[in-house]
């Protein structure tokens, strides 16, 4: 036994996880939690740690479980292959995954820093680059803006920031 690269059609991790499952596959898809703004909320939200891509382990024996059906399983897209051999992944790394996605569960991936250049996209302030402070715990967050050259603390919706890159 062994562990492949599934390629998933986009946005389709999970469905390709759940049939190929139901068909009686093993399989691994990482999954990273995020914060994420939904319906003007703050939540968040378990997302691929590798977007499109899920781990499958096979028998590559001939008593093995046939690969036939992966192909048409729906959601995936193809098992990923290097020319005609298919992808082989070392059972290290899937190990060193799962222990590594036990501790980002303990802390989401934050939507913004402590720090982080943010750019105003609505409201009074829209267009002005602000200073991400921190979230206040009510679903709104405080930034430190410039104006008339001093800093300023404004307390908004995180909704109405973009990140500056």
């Amino acid at each position: 036994m062994h562990w492949y690269l599934i390629h998933t059609k986009p946005r389709q991790e999970l469905r390709a996880l759940e049939n190929l499952e139901r068909q009686g596959y093993e399989c691994y898809l990482p999954l990273l939690p995020t914060e994420k703004i939904q319906q003007k909320l703050v939540a968040i939200v378990d997302e691929p740690l590798f977007p499109r891509y899920l781990f499958i382990r096979l028998d590559s024996s001939q008593s093995g479980k046939s690969w036939t059906p992966i192909r048409s399983t729906l959601g995936v897209s193809k098992l990923v292959t290097f020319g005609m051999e298919p992808a082989k992944v070392d059972h290290a790394l899937i190990e060193f995954l799962r222990a590594s996605e036990a501790k980002f569960s303990e802390q989401p991936q934050r939507l913004f820093d402590v720090g982080d250049r943010v750019l105003v996209t609505d409201g009074p302030f829209a267009g002005i680059e602000a200073i991400y402070q921190m979230s206040n715990g009510e679903g709104r967050v405080m930034v430190l803006i410039e104006l008339l050259s001093k800093p300023v603390k404004v307390v908004m919706s995180p909704q109405s920031l973009k990140k500056v890159s």
